[in-house]
């Protein structure tokens, strides 16, 4: 059950990683902290109920709910959800810097095996100052490439169907102004 838990917290971590994720952390010891756990060994899967904290180093995810299986080659998937009008979220440190890459969704799902993340409903990522919002965003680990999309009629603080993106200034050392 530990390994599973550590393959779980690995497998969450790189929900995290839109920003290049702390990479010490995948040393770090997994800690997840729930009212209930349920577990079936024999389809592997664990339930993690009310209040659910995972730590895992620098990355934090937070849900009403934690569901972790693992298929029949060892892959893991995650599925964090918030209950009612709430929201599951993850905070991590960069990797080399003082900032954190910050995630929130109705559902944040995880495939260990393709290494993609997808928040659904209200998603939102926040690395910086930049900020992707949509109904629908996934994060490709392995190619660090960002897909987000906005169902017709829902609302993201833009128009309906769209999606919102702000994306600060970079500094090249220079004062603004001058080239």
């Amino acid at each position: 059950m530990k390994q599973l838990l550590i393959a779980t917290a690995a497998a969450l971590l790189v929900a995290a990683s839109p920003a290049l994720a702390e990479k010490a952390d995948r040393d770090q010891p997994v800690n997840i902290e729930a009212d209930r756990l349920t577990v079936d060994d024999r389809n592997k899967v664990h339930i993690f109920e009310g209040n659910v904290i995972l730590t895992q180093g620098t990355l934090t995810i937070r849900g009403d709910k934690l569901v972790v299986t693992q298929d029949a080659a060892g892959f893991q998937n995650g599925v964090a959800t918030a209950a009612g009008k709430g929201l599951a979220t993850f905070r991590q440190r960069r990797d080399g810097s003082a900032e954190y890459v910050e995630g929130e969704a109705e559902r944040i799902e995880y495939d260990s095996r393709t290494e993609k993340a997808r928040l659904f409903n209200r998603a939102k990522v926040t690395s910086g100052g930049d900020q992707v919002a949509g109904h629908y965003i996934e994060y490709d680990a392995i190619t660090e490439n960002y897909l987000a999309t906005n169902a017709p009629g829902s609302r993201q603080g833009a128009p309906a169907g769209r999606v919102r993106a702000v994306i600060q200034p970079k500094s090249d050392g220079q004062p603004a102004g001058t080239q």
